[in-house]
């Protein structure tokens, strides 16, 4: 089975490689020649990975699957959010989106956060009474909870994982390798649903 990945995200890429295995090719935007900006303008997780999922569908008519991720604080009203990757500016600086979260968090006790991954999957439905191939489309979740700790620790990683600690763990996601973060991550959680159905239908 061949599907698209709407994402030129190497860190990501590596991540659900590893996570699917040899069952499934998984295809960049690069592979297909997408090199546009893809809109991200929806109010929500799913809105956007919803979003990126149907441009490359229309545009390119090959199943695709898009994922949007959202760190959430709970002391901060479930910021940053959507704004994740761009909290201090456009520029999709970690450190400097990393030193903006810590900085509004400050001496606050209430370090509840989680980190929340939404996939979208638009596939091509071949029905031999339609001259037409329907879609269809298919959201899966994954959430896994933990704390912003006060410093970085860790260098694996990236975004916000050396700020974050999972629950049940005693180091961050940039201590804990990619190993193990691929086994409990939220993404790994999204990843793993969507790997279930696709291999389920593939058989």
């Amino acid at each position: 089975m061949r599907i698209v990945f709407a994402t030129n995200n190497a860190h990501k890429l590596s991540e659900i490689r590893q996570i699917l295995g040899n069952d499934i090719e998984i295809l960049s935007l690069a592979d297909i020649g997408c090199h546009e900006d893809i809109p991200e303008t929806a109010d929500t997780l799913e809105g956007n990975a919803l979003q990126k999922a149907q441009y490359v569908y229309d545009h390119y008519h090959l199943s695709c699957f898009a994922d949007d991720t959202g760190l959430e604080v709970d002391a901060l009203g479930g910021e940053p959010g959507i704004y994740s990757a761009r909290y201090a500016g456009d520029g999709h600086d970690s450190e400097a989106n990393m030193q903006k979260l810590l900085q509004k968090l400050g001496e606050n006790n209430n370090r509840k956060a989680r980190f929340r991954t939404v996939i979208a999957l638009i596939e091509k439905e071949e029905d031999d009474k339609v001259t037409e191939p329907a879609e269809k489309t298919s959201f899966f979740e994954g959430i896994v909870e933990g704390q912003i700790i006060r410093e970085k620790r860790g260098q694996e990683g990236f975004g916000y994982d050396p700020i974050f600690q999972p629950d049940g763990y005693d180091e961050t996601f940039a201590q804990l390798g990619l190993e193990i973060k691929n086994r409990i991550s939220h993404r790994a959680r999204a990843v793993e649903k969507l790997a279930k159905y696709l291999l389920k239908t593939e058989n």
